[in-house]
């Protein structure tokens, strides 16, 4: 039987980490602040703004919400991302989507201020991904890595599967897990014999979106399995793979809910504490 993962505990030691970090930059005169960006009505986004604000506030750190009405002006939107880069004590910036259909998503999400980009959606911070250097990543791929290493799961040598060429995480995580040292093999829509590559995996990794996509025959025996799929079905939370089944057979497996999405905002408050610190250091660069 495989050993689960908690998600939920982890989350809570980091975000006691956060917590203290939090103090430190408050003792010199820095209170990070997480700013957000909603545009339109969108009930889920509304409801996931509201949660950020409570996730801030249980670590000390503020929230800022900027909403603007559904039919607001590409221009306008790009008005407020402009507004809150300048703005020194916004530290952070968060676009929720989706955005209206006349907003070009990627245009605006490349206004945002590389450092400033809690959810490492800017291309400068995808480039970085690739090349390696100082940058915010983005947050479920973190996350995946994240409970590995928190559970002392090493990837070093190991042969890890990724399934899902998504921008979100599928091909933010394959560059992270190389730099982890691992071996990737990536799959997607147009993979033949899946099962073929995913009996192969040391760490399978699943980001695709698709319940029950993946059955315990398609797991080697000992692997781990660290599923970042969700769908939501009549109203349940589901990932993709069928945990009851999978556990059988797996050495280790986070479960959905409770797995990979627990330490995803998390991860984000993380993501502004680091934007800080790169932000302190260009100040500091600029005055010496």
């Amino acid at each position: 039987m495989a050993r689960i993962l908690d998600g939920k505990t982890i989350a809570a030691q980091i975000k006691e980490e956060i917590k203290a970090e939090v103090k430190k930059w408050q003792a010199k005169g820095i209170n990070p602040c997480l700013g957000v960006l909603l545009v339109g009505e969108d009930a889920a986004s509304a409801a996931y703004a509201k949660f950020l604000e409570k996730v801030a506030a249980g670590v000390g750190a503020k929230f800022h919400l900027e909403q603007l009405k559904k039919d607001a002006a590409e221009d306008s939107v790009l008005a407020v991302i402009d507004e809150l880069n300048h703005n020194r004590d916004i530290h952070g910036i968060l676009l929720l989507l989706p955005l209206p259909k006349h907003i070009d998503k990627q245009r605006v999400m490349d206004a945002i201020l590389p450092a400033k980009d809690v959810d490492g959606v800017h291309p400068v911070n995808r480039g970085y991904i690739l090349s390696g250097g100082q940058c915010i990543y983005p947050a479920t791929p973190l996350s995946c890595l994240e409970i590995l290493k928190r559970s002392h799961i090493s990837m070093d040598g190991k042969h890890a599967v990724v399934v899902g060429r998504g921008e979100t995480v599928g091909k933010p995580l394959l560059y992270m897990a190389v730099a982890e040292n691992a071996t990737v093999t990536v799959c997607h829509s147009r993979t033949t014999d899946l099962s073929h590559h995913t009996r192969q995996a040391d760490i399978l990794f699943t980001a695709v979106g698709k319940p029950g996509l993946i059955t315990k025959d398609m797991v080697k025996p000992g692997a781990v399995v660290v599923d970042a799929g969700i769908s939501e079905v009549d109203g349940k939370i589901y990932g993709d793979v069928d945990f009851e089944g999978v556990k059988e057979v797996a050495g280790a497996i986070t479960p959905v809910p409770g797995g990979v999405g627990s330490l995803t905002t998390a991860m984000m408050l993380k993501n502004l504490l680091k934007g800080i610190a790169i932000q302190d250091a260009l100040v500091e660069l600029k005055v010496n």
